[in-house]
């Protein structure tokens, strides 16, 4: 099957696009254009086997790094070419196994496979200062979830008991059910209601938690964030979201970090920006400023004849790599403060600076008593 349209165009995202978004944009599209859902139609058949095509060679990061480079002639012979059969992917009972596997339910053909059950993700927004971005920290969460149940360790039975296998699906978790369609005969799979699918029974249940294996607590753990972090990063805490319903896998925790905005520095990638007000003297004759910096105090020398609009750079003061690596620089934006009011002394001496450089300038306006004598005399 040779297909001539851009992976990702098949698929409607961009070249940038996660794993996640991989993932939703097959999902809609093989709702959508399964033989299934269109009995008879062979175009639909046909973008359905493309799409797959498409989803697994940009699944899997070698393929798709095989794929980014040359195109699809890279990874044919590694799964494009069969990918109508179901095959070359690793999905050897055909499309059933396919959406078997991306949906646990339904088009199964290897029989039982029992419950996939895994908790629920958690997510915290979580707002740090510009120095905890650029140094790292640890925070310490609270944030409420399902966690396992202690006095039943998770099973969901009571003290002295245990869970029994499922009479209705023999600890599968699913009814299975034989049908023929365009494909030929395929079996389908529904979750076993009256396990919920997790193939075991408990007569009785934990008074702790109801048979439920976990109960909803208060839960304290502490984040690390490293060096560089950016705003809007986001951190994944392995195993830190919700227990399972009777001893599954938890889920994970996703932190969100919000840097808050500083006064004195702005950041762009892994450099600080800042702004030096000089003025005029200490622009034209030079001078050392001590400049407040996230390491502290540090002695900048401004040369002689700074303009405004100069960038000085301080070296090493900036966001360390995310990865390692040296950190960015401090970015010193120079900005010369002219005078807005001047004391006599102040507009005598300017007047004789210009003066002697031969420039120009505005002249003095007359005392009060000089303007009566004009006006009068």
């Amino acid at each position: 099957m040779a297909i001539t349209q851009d992976f990702y165009e098949l698929l409607g995202v961009p070249r940038s696009a996660s794993e996640d978004e991989l993932k939703r944009a097959y999902r809609r599209l093989a709702r959508e254009l399964h033989p299934d859902a269109n009995p008879g139609d062979a175009e639909s058949e046909a973008r359905f086997k493309q799409v797959t095509v498409a989803y697994e060679t940009l699944r899997d990061p070698e393929r798709r790094r095989r794929y980014d480079l040359f195109g699809p002639d890279a990874v044919r012979g590694t799964g494009a070419g069969a990918a109508a059969g179901g095959e070359a992917f690793g999905f050897a009972g055909g499309l059933g196994d396919l959406f078997d596997a991306f949906f646990n339910q339904g088009f199964a053909t290897n029989g039982p496979r029992g419950a996939r059950r895994q908790g629920a993700d958690a997510e915290i927004v979580l707002q740090i200062g510009l120095a905890e971005a650029v140094f790292g920290t640890r925070h310490d969460v609270t944030l409420k979830v399902p966690v396992t149940c202690a006095t039943c360790g998770g099973s969901g039975a009571r003290e002295g008991t245990s869970a029994t296998t499922c009479p209705d699906c023999r600890g599968s978790g699913q009814i299975q059910r034989v049908r023929q369609s365009i494909l030929g005969q395929m079996m389908t799979a529904t979750q076993c209601g009256r396990c919920s699918g997790l193939g075991k029974v408990v007569s009785s249940p934990c008074p702790g938690c109801r048979g439920e294996g976990r109960r909803l607590e208060d839960r304290t753990l502490t984040v690390e964030i490293p060096p560089g972090v950016d705003d809007g990063a986001t951190l994944r805490i392995v195993g830190a979201g919700a227990a399972a319903l009777r001893g599954g896998t938890p889920g994970d925790l996703y932190v969100h970090l919000r840097v808050e905005a500083d006064s004195r520095f702005e950041r762009s990638g892994t450099d600080l920006v800042t702004t030096l007000h000089l003025s005029v003297a200490q622009a034209a004759l030079g001078t050392e400023v001590e400049l407040d910096t996230l390491d502290g105090p540090y002695l900048l020398p401004v040369p002689a004849g700074v303009q405004t609009g100069r960038v000085l750079k301080i070296a090493g003061h900036g966001v360390p790599r995310l990865r390692g690596g040296r950190r960015g620089d401090l970015l010193v934006n120079v900005f010369v403060d002219t005078p807005v009011k001047l004391s006599k002394e102040e507009d005598e001496l300017l007047r004789k600076l210009a003066a002697l450089r031969g420039e120009q300038v505005q002249p003095a306006e007359p005392g009060l008593l000089s303007r009566l004598r004009s006006a009068f005399g």
